[in-house]
């Protein structure tokens, strides 16, 4: 039975979603693949919600039967607007997983995060056969960390800890603490942990490794040699 006024029924991205035109196309491309009884891995953030928008569309006219494993709350309450059942890895594996990235350089190397969900986006990635990064030409870069940090989730306990160990060990050009917006003080990410913003004028092979390796380190956004593909609008 279905709530009456479902404040999910009224839900929609919450910002303006810029290059939209073009990441719709990418989305487009993406629910065409859907086939019925799949389990596909939802990733986060705005290119995410328009494929899932696409793929509620055809569920709807085709009647197909799918369930989505998600890695964020928004994409979560995403599912539950448009009907699409919701499934966690412990039920299953998922068929191929789908998300979105802040960089990509020339060896599909990735840096994700912006909307602080890496942790549960690299879970999925490494738990599915294949993964398609969906991106415009904006998201290409010569080298990793040209236009953004690398996002780090740190236990708040070990927050000192790890951005002395981070500044010691990887000297970064600068480690920032990621402050919410639309509430004082710092982001807290839906597992309850902060997040580092490092930013990196070189990012050799090895460290998403280095980085992992420090106590407290819950995961970064650094994803380096997984197998992906990546889905640019052409």
């Amino acid at each position: 039975m279905k709530w009456n006024d479902n404040i999910i029924d009224s839900l929609d991205w919450g910002k303006d979603i810029a290059r939209r035109a073009e990441k719709e196309k990418v989305a487009n491309r993406i629910a065409a693949m859907v086939e019925d009884n799949m389990t596909l891995g939802v990733g986060s953030g705005s290119t995410s919600y328009l494929a899932l928008v696409k793929i509620a569309e055809r569920v709807k006219q085709e009647r197909l039967k799918i369930r989505a494993i998600t890695t964020s709350l928004e994409i979560a309450m995403a599912c539950a607007r448009l009907e699409i059942p919701t499934a966690g890895l412990e039920s299953g594996r998922p068929d191929w997983t789908f998300d979105g990235a802040d960089e990509i350089d020339p060896n599909k190397h990735l840096i994700k995060g912006r909307g602080g969900a890496m942790f549960k986006e690299k879970l999925l990635i490494n738990a599915s056969p294949k993964t398609f990064i969906l991106a415009d030409h904006s998201k290409m870069v010569k080298r990793l960390g040209e236009n953004f940090p690398v996002p780090v989730e740190v236990f708040p306990q070990a927050l000192t800890y790890v951005a002395n160990a981070l500044q010691q060990e990887l000297r970064p050009r600068c480690i920032k603490l990621r402050m919410a917006e639309g509430k004082d003080g710092p982001l807290i990410t839906e597992n309850g942990n902060l997040i580092l913003d490092v930013w990196f004028d070189y990012i050799p092979a090895g460290t998403e490794r280095a980085i992992k390796q420090i106590t407290g380190v819950i995961e970064s956004g650094l994803f380096m040699g997984y197998d992906i593909e990546v889905f640019l609008n052409s």
